[in-house]
């Protein structure tokens, strides 16, 4: 009984975050909800030239110019026409707006910290230092990814640098 008291004192005492959960191909993921600003149907994109490949322009969000990427590409999967379900997730990377490409977005969903398991070393299309961990949620895998992780140091300054 005492072990019984000790595991639901600690369920209790666990942290329920919240993630966006979003469609790349066949893959699930989520980032975490306190990152991202608002999702976003189809808006006119203005490309930037000379930018990285998987960065497909930028939009003005209300006077904000923010870069957008298309995860699908910035993945390593092959690239796919905006259609009725894409949306632009907008969220916050290192303190600067991003613009994020996926197939479809789905639902918000809560996951304790024992429900993501930590995968430090197994091999995706998304950089592993990217992903924070993987959940199963309604018997489908979510990839949980670390937005601030998602671009190297040099890609970020490369999207500041080609807003301007």
């Amino acid at each position: 009984m005492q072990q019984y008291n000790e595991n639901l004192k600690k369920k209790v005492s666990e942290e329920i975050r919240q993630y966006v959960s979003f469609r790349i191909g066949n893959e699930m993921f989520g980032i975490e909800v306190m990152k991202v600003q608002e999702v976003l149907g189809q808006v006119e994109l203005t490309a930037v030239p000379g930018t990285m490949p998987f960065m497909k322009g930028v939009i003005d969000l209300r006077g904000v110019i923010v870069p957008v990427i298309d995860l699908r590409l910035k993945f390593k999967a092959l690239e796919k026409q905006f259609d009725r379900d894409s949306v632009i997730i907008i969220a916050e990377i290192k303190g600067i707006l991003a613009g994020f490409i996926v197939d479809s977005v789905s639902d918000v969903i809560s996951l304790s910290e024992s429900e993501v398991q930590r995968t430090p070393h197994f091999s995706t299309e998304v950089e592993t230092d990217s992903v924070e961990g993987i959940a199963k949620y309604n018997d489908k895998i979510i990839i949980i990814l670390e937005v601030d992780r998602i671009f190297r140091a040099g890609e970020i300054e490369q999207m500041i640098q080609g807003n301007r």
